[in-house]
């Protein structure tokens, strides 16, 4: 694919709409080696300056960047508000910059649905940075720790108390912390009250319309390692599983078995059950027999009978999934604990996923 300036910005055009030859267009292509890098925080926290000189410094060190600034929807229209682009004019005539508005659409969390397949193209493009603004989030708007590898939180002094207010929601997903507009009274308040909170990252002083702190910025955000690999573009989530409650293995094994599938069993004593793994290509299926009434797997039996019991994803950093779900408000039914297979692996309730109970498991080092 020609990945020009007027090619990047049609095909940016058409996943955002969701044209499906786009998206499968998309699919085709390879990932790059771009870092993405969030950036978010509370209204008037000056993360579009801040966005402007990023892109500049980096620039400067002759790095390629691509801006994806999220703006809320127009209500006549229904496309972005376009204040980004209208405030980073002076890059337009650099070719190794990309800037694109995205309107929300509607969607919550502070990111628009197509980010992330528009930050996948910026990565196939050959990007160095893909750097994700926000627009202006509240508590629960951290959709971007599912995209970034690298989530920049601004702040500002003068926030009072805000800070209490918005740390179980934004301030948990934090890699960085940047006190922005460090000139003004009350920065000092800022950083010791994050440190008072026991938030342990980087915290980086910037006045983003005079550039000061921005290599420092530059520096940690290109040498501190992704805490969220989980869904690092080009890293994703794999099947591992589906798990399957059966009453009896003796009576189900035999089906599975005469479709050629070799069975492994094993028993799981904390969970009360037996297991028979049946390699499936890249998966497997787990059938699921109780050896207790009290079994997760006889409740199950007993209240919908056999079927499928779970859906299992393979992550690269279960660690980084659990912090970034327990910041979204995710039901978790465990902390992390060994099970079949010696797995590492975290039971999300289905009202957090949809309907259907979803297993997360630790990808093993190869």
């Amino acid at each position: 694919m020609n990945f020009d300036t007027r090619a990047l910005a049609r095909m940016t055009t058409a996943i955002e709409n969701r044209d499906p030859h786009a998206l499968a267009s998309l699919d085709s292509l390879a990932p790059g080696h771009a870092r993405v890098v969030g950036i978010t925080g509370p209204p008037g926290a000056g993360k579009s300056t801040l966005v402007d000189a990023l892109a500049r410094e980096l620039r400067s060190r002759g790095k390629t960047v691509a801006i994806l600034a999220v703006d809320p929807t127009s209500r006549r229209t229904g496309g972005a508000l376009l204040g980004d682009r209208i405030r980073m004019q002076d890059h337009h005539a650099d070719p190794g910059i990309f800037i694109r508005s995205m309107a929300t659409r509607g969607e919550p969390g502070g990111i628009a649905r197509a980010t992330a397949d528009v930050a996948r193209l910026m990565d196939a493009a050959g990007k160095d940075y893909v750097l994700v603004e926000t627009v202006g989030v509240g508590q629960d708007e951290i959709a971007i720790a599912g995209l970034a590898q690298v989530t920049v939180v601004v702040l500002v002094p003068g926030m009072g108390d805000d800070i209490q207010a918005i740390k179980a929601g934004i301030m948990e997903i934090a890699d960085i912390f940047v006190i922005n507009k460090a000139d003004h009274q009350g920065a000092d308040r800022v950083e010791l009250e994050l440190h008072a909170e026991g938030f342990s990252c980087p915290i980086i002083r910037t006045i983003a319309t005079e550039g000061q702190g921005i290599p420092e910025l530059v520096g940690q955000v290109s040498d501190l390692p992704s805490r969220k690999k989980t869904w690092q573009v080009g890293n994703l989530p794999h099947l591992d599983h589906l798990g399957i409650a059966v009453n009896s293995l003796a009576d189900s094994l035999p089906f599975y078995q005469s479709l050629g599938l070799t069975a492994h069993r094993e028993s799981v004593p904390q969970e009360k059950v037996e297991v028979a793994m049946l390699p499936a290509g890249d998966a497997r299926l787990e059938l699921l027999e109780p050896t207790a009434p009290d079994s997760p797997i006889a409740k199950f039996l007993e209240k919908r009978g056999p079927g499928l019991h779970h859906i299992a994803l393979r992550v690269p950093d279960l660690a980084a999934a659990v912090a970034v779900l327990k910041a979204s408000g995710a039901r978790l039914l465990n902390e992390p604990r060994t099970g079949a297979g010696g797995h590492t692996y975290v039971f999300v309730h289905p009202a957090s996923t949809g309907g259907v109970l979803l297993e997360l498991i630790q990808e093993h080092s190869q």
